[in-house]
């Protein structure tokens, strides 16, 4: 049918320390699923929030304008609406509520079904300290596969 979508944040893992995961469907208008279907999305700096009604929304994630959509386009930055089911919905809200965390998306894909989701993580912040392990860690790992690379 189409080439497979999967736009990554790969900011996040380095950023935060991902305690759980869950799937969750967008809104999207016509010409907002057209571009993300043409890669033409980022969830760089994006993050999740609850509004008054309890429900979640995806901010500052960025969907460019569709090439041919007219006056019915949409706007790039916009705040977009996720669907998950009433009892994740209020685990997350407590969880962010009580323990300080935050939820960030992880990945954007389209499914078989042609529906577009968002991989999305209950995150805590991780220190500077954390961050200078993370990066020692990827270049012993890199180091590693060089030598075992070199001896096979």
């Amino acid at each position: 049918m189409q080439k497979k979508i999967n736009i990554q944040n790969k900011k996040a893992r380095f950023l935060y320390e991902i305690l759980d995961t869950y799937m969750a469907g967008i809104v999207l208008s016509g010409t907002e699923i057209k571009s993300i279907r043409n890669s033409k999305a980022s969830i760089a700096e994006s993050f999740c929030e609850f509004n008054d009604k309890g429900e979640l929304f995806v901010v500052n994630m960025t969907v460019e304008e569709y090439k041919y959509g007219t006056h019915y386009n949409h706007r790039p930055k916009a705040e977009r609406k996720l669907l998950l089911n009433k009892r994740e919905l209020k685990k997350l809200e407590k969880e962010v509520k009580n323990s300080g965390l935050t939820i960030v998306p992880l990945r954007l894909f389209i499914n078989e079904n042609g529906y577009a989701k968002l991989d999305i993580a209950l995150a805590k912040g991780k220190k500077l300290y954390d961050k200078r392990e993370t990066i020692k860690d990827r270049d012993n790992k890199r180091n590693l596969d060089r030598v075992k690379k070199i001896y096979k």
